[in-house]
């Protein structure tokens, strides 16, 4: 491959991930300023009500499938890489993982319970069982490890769904609801300290943390499988393969994200929209943008969201350092008190400001001050930072 090509599979990449931190801000966006968490909120508007419903459809669980797939495939890039500079690949990445946990360490438990970084980091970790093995092993991985827990999961919920009925999902715990608005609006930052912990037991205790790692390991797998095949670099020559899965995903993406509303809303009809309506959906926003980066007029149009992507970890945990200062008691202390629409709102305006500033940044820098502590962690060595 020429050089030509190669930065434009780098490129391509960026924009991935810039475009996957949009829905990842439009996802967190109720999480950050309510607590959603513990049940169905009432909306104050019908505005909100349909702004709740979009975010439904085509950003919950739609992104950090994508983030998983681009881990996965970034492990191959560095796996490669690596052998080339003729430097050892398992006691680096390690490195690199450990790191990654103490990022999300931090931020799990000192900014925001939604933390995904732990999980991947222990996906990681797994994904080093792979790091010798043939694409099509990553393949097969990635088919059982997704197939296996999901379909039971499925059937689990669906026997209960028959068991009891097609009652709808009930309003959640109010108790917790009002504990968590209580601390966050105006609770001591030992309160809110407390609140992130409960919230974050909340959501991975009980087997909840193992149930995510297993979620996003089959999408690392994947992203590994096609990083191995080179699908992304040489896009040309899988356009045929590229476009039905845009295609299909679509299809299927669509109908399962809009199952619960032209059926019943339930834990199982819920499962089904998430898990695989989501991956599904992910699977097209990545195809599509692949697809439309063939293109130059869209290139030229697509090329901004490179900025954001190249800073994406540091953009991140700049997301939630931003956002729990608007809404929790140390800041603002807006928890609460906006509602759905005008969340959303905000969360363009900070990805605005996001997208601006990351280039600005790259201007003076080679990459973000995160990447910076990650990279000379990573190699033992501090690393170049301004350019």
């Amino acid at each position: 491959m020429d050089k030509q090509a190669n930065h434009e599979r780098i490129l391509v990449i960026d924009v991935l991930r810039g475009f996957a931190l949009l829905g990842i801000l439009m996802a967190n966006m109720p999480h950050f300023s309510s607590p959603v968490m513990y049940g169905n909120m009432k909306t104050n508007s019908r505005l909100d009500d349909w702004t709740m419903a979009a975010i439904d459809v085509f950003c919950e669980a739609s992104f950090y499938p994508l983030f998983a797939f681009l881990f996965g495939f970034s492990m191959i890039l560095f796996r490669d890489r690596l052998r080339k500079k003729q430097l050892p690949f398992i006691q680096t990445f390690l490195r690199r993982l450990a790191m990654l946990l103490m990022f999300g360490i931090v931020h799990a438990f000192l900014i925001w319970f939604g933390d995904i970084l732990i999980s991947y980091a222990i996906a990681g970790g797994i994904l080093l069982l792979f790091s010798q093995a043939r694409p099509r092993t990553w393949m097969i991985g990635a088919f059982v490890c997704f197939l296996i827990p999901h379909l039971f999961m499925a059937l689990l919920f669906g026997m209960l769904m028959f068991l009891e009925g097609t009652k709808e999902t009930g309003n959640g715990s109010i108790q917790l609801a009002m504990e968590a608005m209580r601390n966050y609006q105006s609770g001591s930052m030992s309160d809110i300290f407390l609140q992130r912990w409960n919230d974050w037991m909340y959501a991975n205790g009980s087997g909840g943390l193992l149930f995510t790692v297993l979620t996003v390991l089959p999408l690392c797998l994947f992203g590994g499988y096609v990083a191995q095949k080179r699908w992304v670099e040489e896009a040309e020559r899988y356009i045929s393969v590229i476009k039905k899965i845009a295609l299909w995903s679509l299809l299927l993406g669509i109908f399962l994200k809009l199952l619960p509303y032209f059926t019943v809303k339930n834990d199982f009809t819920e499962y089904i929209q998430n898990i695989f309506g989501g991956t599904a959906l992910a699977y097209f926003y990545g195809t599509a943008i692949i697809l439309l980066f063939q293109k130059e007029k869209w290139r030229r149009k697509l090329i901004i969201f490179q900025y954001i992507g190249k800073m994406s970890l540091t953009n991140y945990l700049f997301q939630s350092v931003c956002c729990t200062l608007l809404f929790y008691g140390y800041g603002l202390g807006w928890y609460g008190r906006i509602g759905i629409f005008s969340g959303s709102m905000l969360a363009f305006l900070i990805y605005g400001v996001q997208l601006i500033g990351s280039q600005k940044w790259l201007q003076f820098f080679r990459i973000g001050p995160i990447e910076w502590i990650w990279r000379s962690v990573t190699y033992g060595k501090k690393q170049p930072f301004r350019k």
